[in-house]
């Protein structure tokens, strides 16, 4: 199995499994913040397409942040993993309080990432989605539940690593799926990277004004 040196690295690579979209003029690339923008920034250099974020939220467990029982996205879809709110014995006002606390932080997030940048025209369009790997594909779940809703061509989930029922899972929600490396056991997306450092929002800021610069030069 691949272990990628970082992000960028593994843009790169993924970039190699997505060659029959480059230099097409109805291609957008969609990275997920924070950690997906850096993998995507790589797939739209290479492939020739213009790059633009699509915010989820994972609603975590109460006291258990780090486990997901469910998603938002940018548009107002949820998605519920009702296997871990069944287990953790969450309430509806419960899941409402996380959700509304995680909205307000994606707005935020849409207006500090953006500023004024109109959202990405999605309509009849091929939107790959990119993150840096899928564990639970909670996050991605929303995002492609999302975009369907803006009357895309195409949708394509691509990631450097996933777990691999996850992966096939995507399969049945989306036009195209491309994951580089299938390990079971995943032990978590970082470990197959040599580098895994937290991306920040000025990292995704300065992703985002390089990359509108490098479509505005013609690069």
């Amino acid at each position: 199995m691949t272990v990628f040196k970082d992000r960028n690295d593994a843009g790169r690579k993924l970039a190699e499994r997505l060659r029959s979209y480059e230099s097409r003029d109805d291609v957008i690339v969609l990275g997920l913040p924070r950690g997906g923008v850096p993998v995507g920034y790589e797939v739209a250099l290479s492939l020739g397409a213009p790059l633009d974020i699509f915010l989820v939220r994972k609603l975590g467990v109460p006291g258990q942040e780090e486990l997901a029982m469910g998603s938002i996205a940018s548009g107002g879809v949820m998605v519920k993993n009702e296997d871990i709110i069944s287990a953790a014995d969450i309430t509806h006002e419960s899941l409402e309080t996380v959700a509304a606390e995680e909205r307000q932080e994606l707005l935020r997030r849409e207006s500090e990432y953006r500023g004024d940048n109109p959202p990405p025209r999605v309509k009849d369009r091929v939107v790959i989605l990119v993150d840096d790997g899928l564990a639970t594909g909670a996050s991605m779940r929303a995002a492609v539940e999302s975009v369907r809703k803006m009357e895309p061509r195409e949708v394509v989930v691509a990631v450097p690593v996933a777990d691999p029922q996850v992966c096939r899972e995507f399969e049945r929600e989306a036009d195209n799926v491309v994951c580089v490396e299938t390990p079971r056991p995943l032990h978590g997306v970082g470990a197959w990277y040599d580098e895994f450092e937290q991306v920040s929002d000025r990292d995704v800021k300065a992703i985002l004004n390089s990359s509108r610069q490098s479509t505005q030069l013609g690069r």
